[in-house]
């Protein structure tokens, strides 16, 4: 009870979905016991009469084969076997019914799913000390409560029917046997549904409470629902210190692309944008590194080490910096500033080198 007060928040989703997973549903036993006794009341009423036809020819059958031959073990079971069969045939379609009286009533509550985890053998209900709590609970008060609740009501609607019944059972001595089973097939029919129908009412009130009590039951508290979104959204920890093995792989990989670069543009001091320009892969000078401060200084200290030309041009290393990401082209308004650097800078090789 204690632990349900510091439950505040709502279930997050994530918090609803393991609760399925887990066979945790809002659903009443009381509302599927009376749907199935109101089922079972209904489909009497349409096939009760082939049901007693048919059970009563297999027991006439088997009366008038009495006493014709001498019984044995391997008559004994073949006559088990046969009857057995015949009283399935005139049952299965009542069973049938049944059934899916009984699979409506449960999707209707929970929806359709298999929950192998529910399924699966859970030894902490053999603990004796859990049951003993369990047996103490507010849960078990409300079961406590409803147990009697139907038993008061469905006593009360037992006794007017059947004191009704036994108003009128005097004029069942006069009937014919073709019409007395069918009456008296009416009058348990008429028990049934009566029975059913105050069930029904006491399930429908239960269903209402299973689904306010699981609700209650799902509620979190401030801390779990801020521990399902740091596991769902990761540890920040976590997240940072990925971040980080993905910053020092992406700069170990644009250092490796300085020494083949063509030029590098400075700020001079804080920013640092390395450009490449290979006429048979691209189009236009591709920014293969670029970076500021510390990295900045890291860039022009590689390309001094591999003798890549470093050229201070303040606006257009702050343009290229902003606009243009590692591994992209530079835009066709940079062309003539960025041609003008190449320019120099090749007529620097040549000269280096000694061409004309």
């Amino acid at each position: 009870m204690f632990d349900r007060d510091s439950r505040t928040e709502k279930p997050t989703p994530r918090r609803r979905e393991q609760a399925r997973e887990k066979g945790s549903v809002a659903r009443s036993q009381d509302l599927n016991s009376a749907v199935l006794l109101f089922g079972a009341a209904l489909t009497l009423t349409w096939l009760g009469g082939g049901i007693v036809t048919g059970l009563g020819e297999i027991l006439s059958s088997l009366l008038r084969r009495a006493g014709k031959s001498e019984l044995n073990m391997q008559l004994a079971r073949d006559l088990a076997t046969y009857e057995t069969l015949e009283v399935a045939k005139v049952l299965l379609p009542f069973l049938l019914a049944l059934m899916a009286f009984g699979l409506a009533v449960n999707v209707t509550q929970v929806g359709f799913r298999v929950s192998w985890k529910a399924a699966a053998p859970n030894w902490s209900r053999l603990n004796p000390l859990s049951g003993f709590k369990r047996f103490f609970s507010v849960r078990a008060l409300v079961e406590l409560a409803k147990s009697l609740l139907k038993l008061f009501f469905v006593g009360l609607i037992l006794y007017f029917t059947l004191k009704s019944a036994a108003l009128e059972s005097s004029w069942l001595f006069f009937m014919p046997k073709e019409q007395l089973l069918p009456e008296m097939g009416r009058k348990l029919n008429d028990l049934f549904r009566a029975a059913a129908m105050v069930l029904l009412a006491i399930g429908l009130l239960d269903f209402v409470y299973q689904r306010y009590d699981h609700e209650q039951s799902l509620k979190m508290t401030k801390e779990e629902v801020k521990e399902e979104a740091k596991q769902q959204e990761g540890d920040p920890k976590v997240k940072g210190k990925i971040r980080e093995i993905m910053i020092r792989s992406t700069l170990k990989r644009m250092m490796k692309n300085i020494p083949e670069a063509d030029v590098v543009i400075t700020n001079p001091t804080h920013i640092a944008v390395a450009l490449k320009y290979d006429r048979e892969k691209s189009s236009a000078p591709v920014v293969v590194a670029k970076g500021a401060r510390k990295v900045a200084e890291r860039i022009k200290e590689i390309a001094a080490e591999h003798g890549v030309p470093i050229v201070e041009n303040k606006p257009l290393a702050r343009t290229l910096f902003k606009s243009v990401d590692v591994g992209m082209e530079i835009p066709v308004e940079l062309y003539k500033a960025v041609a003008e650097i190449l320019a120099y800078v090749y007529r620097i090789k040549n000269r280096y080198f000694g061409v004309a």
